[in-house]
């Protein structure tokens, strides 16, 4: 058979005769089965190709001198070869692949705006993989970002179940999402965003923690959450469905669909998804009104390349998302004729084009982009039958830049890497609810630019760089600067030192655009008008250490932080209007800071066994005494609200057998402080929670069914001790935001999932 094809290969090649080189050959495992499917690429072009049912390749047309070719397949190391290519030279190049641990050497793209692995990048990058989304059962981004060290995903209102990203202690709003490594996620976006990018659409989920304002802008002082969207690298279909029972009488269903298709040359790919999810509201105390709101969405997309040569290529996406989502009481009439409601209805329409060049020497890399984004949103917030309480919100975002990196020899083994970028957002955003007076309108114009240089080598890498900015919100413009050195006096210890800087402008952010319900009438956020910006100072160091015992590998990582911020947010009560409804205002503090350290392990056997744990230990404090309520009776309080001192997270996978696998994930959430405002008690107070410990299992089970093709059937729980906030409001006066600990209450769940 390999003699067959040889000769057919070499035939295929006469043909091409003059046409620089070609190479093929046969990809392999371990065992010497054949692979398929494994992706083949050229280094620092757009020349690839895949192997055949057979696990053969052929690469035509390469030209000639050194190249770097690169094998690569879910689930085992990434091997390169450099190969020195002659004119018409025909060379066979055979591969063994090896089966990743879990401590592969991800090639990341957040710490740089460029591609390198996470060994080498100046920042500590984590990385969140479809395979931690199929362990934690997660099906969008706000169930799976819980299990990364100094991250905490949780709920700030009890109707329509908005969720919040925190990281290293910080609120959402101090958090740059991008999408692509683009700044689309606007305000309004941020609202829901968490719950709107199903895990199907989903590459990997990139993450920093600490200041990146340097690279991204303004907002990435907390950190930054890249998400990478799936782009189509080999033939085939995905189907998913997994039902949950929620607490006694609640349910959550949800189906995906993927599909990928890719040309025999690699020349064109399209990737589709789709993701259908419908939940039933959830009631934990019995009082009639929602813990959980009621969720119907549908969300569908594409993303697809066209190599336009050897060195270019071009990548569109595009993606759709209808959401309904409905908290409160009598969820089946319409939300006027009801007690207490929130109602929202989203149309979300979002895109992506991107055309990127490499040289030929892979020297210089010149990328143009441009993003856009519509949000229509109708919703309902109101109490006691308002008809006033319906309004409607117009979003518009559109961002344009390009990026040039240059790499260049410096002194001896000293190599440089220079990148420079442009880039323009804008934001429109008009939201109204006429009956409460609101008309807000807001454009964002910001108008950036950065440059950076890292000096590096295999032992030492030095990045310094600075990204200046004019918001128009602003009088000045604005200059972030960033210092990153990398150490690793041997292979498997890797030290890291940074310094970085950040602002939020004094515009409208998610929170803003959130109504919330408080004693049997709704809280309307407004802005004082003499709002200044917030700037910050964040510096960490860390120390990363690997090591092997055989087919055993281990990492421990440490990581010590620190944010100090100037003119902090904050919100404060500012009495009541004429209707009742409670009036908060964002204002500046004098300054907080937030300090830690995050601490993290890992350790497995090839794909057998698997543990890795998280926990951060941190302290959140205001500078100066800050009073947020009306009541006389609450003392000034320099804690921030909301944030625990300390929280983690563990998961164990044991696979016995290749078809057979059992996890085990648990999650730990010490005590805070929590404001809890008057209504369903008689005057606002502050309350120590209690800590939470989440526990979860889940067994999995694949069926072979013809040649590539599975079918696995899973089944687990979620919660599986039921630890939920046991001093939930009740009634029409309860307040919304009073709710913290678990997302979920015990939840059981069956899914299957076929690849095609």
């Amino acid at each position: 058979m390999r003699f067959i094809f040889l000769i057919i290969t070499s035939l295929m090649a006469m043909t091409v005769f003059g046409q620089d080189a070609h190479i093929l050959g046969h990809v392999s495992d371990e065992q010497g089965e054949c692979m398929r499917y494994v992706t083949i690429k050229l280094k620092g072009t757009s020349i690839g190709t895949i192997s055949d049912e057979t696990g053969h390749y052929f690469l035509k047309d390469i030209p000639i001198g050194q190249q770097t070719v690169v094998f690569s397949y879910m689930g085992y190391i990434t091997e390169e070869r450099t190969v020195n290519l002659k004119k018409d030279q025909m060379l066979e190049l055979n591969i063994k692949m090896r089966e990743e641990s879990f401590l592969v050497d991800n090639v990341v793209v957040t710490a740089n705006k460029y591609q390198t692995k996470s060994k080498e990048a100046a920042s500590i990058v984590n990385v969140v993989s479809p395979v931690l989304f199929e362990m934690t059962n997660a099906h969008s981004m706000a169930d799976v970002l819980n299990y990364q060290t100094g991250l905490r995903v949780e709920q700030t209102c009890s109707n329509c179940g908005l969720p919040q990203l925190r990281i290293n202690g910080l609120e959402g709003q101090y958090s740059q999402i991008l999408m692509d490594s683009r700044p689309i996620f606007s305000s309004l976006a941020s609202v829901y965003g968490l719950e709107q990018i199903p895990a199907g659409m989903v590459d990997r989920v990139e993450i920093i923690r600490g200041g990146g304002s340097a690279l991204y802008g303004a907002n990435a002082i907390g950190g930054v959450v890249n998400i990478i969207t799936k782009e189509p690298t080999r033939n085939f279909v995905n189907v998913q469905h997994n039902s949950s029972l929620v607490g006694k009488d609640s349910y959550d269903i949800n189906t995906a669909f993927n599909a990928s298709v890719i040309t025999d040359n690699s020349n064109m790919g399209l990737f589709v998804f789709g993701v259908q999810r419908n939940r039933k509201q959830y009631d934990h105390n019995g009082d009639g009104f929602s813990n959980i709101p009621l969720l119907n969405s549908t969300t569908a997309g594409l993303r697809s390349f066209f190599k336009t040569s050897d060195y270019a290529k071009i990548t569109a996406e595009y993606h759709h998302v209808g959401e309904y989502r409905r908290g409160g009481c009598n969820i089946d009439l319409p939300a006027h004729e009801t007690d207490l409601a929130e109602q929202l209805r989203h149309n979300i329409d979002a895109g992506s084009l991107r055309w990127d060049y490499y040289s030929p020497d892979d020297r210089h890399y010149l990328s143009l982009y441009s993003s856009l984004q519509h949000i229509g949103r109708e919703s309902y917030f109101g109490t006691n039958k308002n008809l006033d309480a319906y309004g409607s919100t117009q979003d518009f975002t559109a961002v344009g830049g390009t990026q040039y990196r240059y790499s260049y020899p410096f002194v001896k083994e000293l190599k440089g890497d220079i990148s420079a970028g442009l880039e323009y957002t804008f934001n429109h955003l008009h939201d109204r609810i006429l009956g409460y007076g609101r008309d807000m309108r807001q454009d964002v114009k910001i108008a950036g630019g950065y440059l950076q240089n890292e000096w590096k080598k295999q032992q030492i890498s030095i990045l310094m760089g600075a990204r200046i900015e004019k918001h128009n919100m602003l009088h000045n413009v604005v200059l972030s600067p960033r210092a990153n050195v990398r150490y690793t006096p041997v292979e498997d210890m890797i030290f890291r030192v940074s310094y970085a800087s950040g602002y939020r402008a004094p515009q409208a952010y998610d929170e803003d655009l959130h109504v919330g319900a408080v004693g049997g009438e709704v809280s309307l956020i407004s802005i004082d008008p003499n709002l200044k910006p917030e700037y910050s100072h964040s510096i960490s160091g860390s120390a990363d250490l690997y090591h092997h015992f055989g087919k055993w590998d281990t990492n421990l990582t440490i990581e010590g932080f620190y944010t100090r911020l100037n003119d902090v947010f904050a919100l404060t009560e500012n009495g009541h209007d004429e209707k009742g409804n409670l009036l908060l205002t964002r204002v500046n503090s004098a300054g907080a800071y937030v300090g830690g350290i995050n601490i993290e392990g890992k350790v497995g056997y090839r794909k057998t066994f698997m543990l890795q744990g998280g926990v951060t230990l941190q302290r959140s404090r205001y500078l100066a005494d800050f009073t947020w309520s009306n009541n006389p009776n609450i003392e000034p309080q320099r804690r921030m609200f909301r944030t625990p001192d300390k929280y983690g997270y563990f998961l164990v996978r044991y696979s016995p057998i290749h078809p057979l696998s059992f996890t085990v994930d648990g999650k730990v959430t010490g005590d805070m402080l929590v404001q809890h405002m008057a209504g369903y008690i008689a005057e606002d107070e502050e309350v120590q929670s209690e800590s939470f410990f989440e526990m979860g299992a889940k067994i999995s089970y694949e069926v072979h069914l013809y040649k590539h093709y599975t079918l696995e059937f899973s089944t687990g729980v979620k919660n599986m001790f039921n630890q939920y906030q046991k001093d939930l409001d009740r009634g029409m006066d309860k307040d919304a935001g009073y709710i913290y600990g678990p997302a979920l209450p015990r939840t059981f769940y069956l899914g299957f999932n076929l690849k095609i």
